[in-house]
């Protein structure tokens, strides 16, 4: 039990210390024109709002899941789907009202999810974070705007999306059963870095 415990701890301090690695690379593909697979896979991965809310979704599932099939799939592939929606929204040229707000908006209300570990019928959780991954994906697609290889950079950057929701719900299954303050730290910590964004997008 006590190595079994370490490695949930350790688990759990991995998935909080990503968003500090990513605010320490964010801006690393600003105004990068690379394209092509590796740099969609990338570009989640360089800003700390994106890369905290696709953790946030994962951790969210398998806390809150009263199965491991299919309720820890639910969300993530909505976020998926309707980021990769987004995206191509994004590189159309389409533009959307409030996106920095709504991405903000987003991880407040995911670090709450989190931490409180509620549990939604299955409608309203893809309803509420597909609408979220729009706003993601808008602005990964408006980033990307006039790029070649759209269609790799796209499948790069879903790839990682999916990659980064995997292992949101792997340290969230190994924290149900855990101290309850571990992901009350982690929701706590995504509403914080929430709150601070919409500050800055006010």
């Amino acid at each position: 039990k006590p190595m079994r415990h370490a490695a949930i701890k350790t688990l759990a301090l991995a998935a909080l210390a990503l968003p500090l690695a990513a605010l320490a690379h964010t801006g690393a593909d600003a105004g990068s024109h690379h394209h092509g697979f590796a740099a969609g896979f990338m570009h989640p991965l360089t800003g700390v709002d994106h890369l905290a809310a696709m953790v946030a979704v994962g951790l969210w599932s398998a806390l809150a899941a009263r199965r491991a099939w299919p309720d820890l799939l639910w969300a993530p592939l909505a976020f998926a789907g309707m980021l990769l929606a987004g995206a191509l929204m994004g590189l159309a040229g389409l533009q959307l009202p409030a996106v920095e707000p709504m991405i903000a908006a987003s991880l407040l209300v995911l670090g709450l999810l989190v931490a409180t570990r509620i549990q939604l019928p299955v409608g309203v959780a893809v309803s509420v974070i597909g609408l979220f991954a729009v706003f993601h994906g808008v602005a990964h697609g408006q980033e990307l705007a006039g790029e070649h290889g759209a269609a790799l950079t796209l499948a790069g950057m879903v790839a990682a999306t999916l990659l980064l929701h995997a292992a949101g719900i792997a340290v969230g299954w190994a924290l149900r059963h855990a101290n309850a303050w571990l992901p009350r730290v982690a929701g706590a910590g995504v509403v914080a870095l929430g709150v601070t964004l919409l500050a800055q997008a006010a």
